[in-house]
């Protein structure tokens, strides 16, 4: 009998102890995302291109990944939690390949989006850091237009705008 007491109270306190080295630990998605930051401020990105209302619809793609794949939510007036900041710097299409009369098949269409995410004290929350510390983060994507199967070229841009979108995103979560 006294054998079966001393196991159980081993296991109780092993158990105890287990549970005890695990108290840090999160599970579920509010796991990967900051504690302190429940409201995100998105204004609308600007745009160093020459194409028209490109800033807007990167802004809209934006706010709607947030709003699906993270547990912040996004507020359309400046006092939050942390105001989420996006310039595009470059937005370039490339000919990969032509054809014989030099019409082009593929197309490279990329864009470099830098951001910059501050709580409301003005403190840096995402930064890159490889050796240089800045604020801004470069993030850049790109996708492939192929006209001769008969994507059209608002469907490769709303295809970059979508991937671009989720990768500021990701940006969001908390590094491991």
């Amino acid at each position: 009998m006294r054998r079966i007491v001393c196991q159980l109270s081993a296991i109780a306190v092993s158990g105890v102890l287990l549970l005890a080295g695990c108290a840090g630990y999160q599970i579920g998605p509010q796991a990967l995302f900051r504690p302190d930051v429940r409201t995100i401020y998105v204004p609308v990105f600007k745009s160093d291109t020459l194409r028209r209302k490109l800033g807007e619809w990167l802004t809209e793609a934006v706010i709607k990944e947030i709003e699906r794949s993270t547990t912040y939510k996004v507020v359309g007036r400046p006092p939050a939690d942390s105001t989420l900041t996006g310039h595009i710097v470059r937005d370039t299409k490339h000919t990969l390949t032509e054809n014989r009369r030099d019409e082009p098949n593929d197309i490279e269409h990329s864009m470099l989006v830098q951001i910059q995410w501050l709580n409301a004290q003005g403190g840096v929350l995402v930064e890159r850091t490889f050796g240089i510390s800045t604020p801004l983060v470069d993030i850049s994507e790109a996708s492939e237009l192929v006209p001769q199967a008969g994507q059209s070229m608002v469907s490769a841009q709303q295809d970059l705008v979508r991937d671009l979108a989720a990768q500021i995103v990701g940006q969001l979560e908390m590094p491991w």
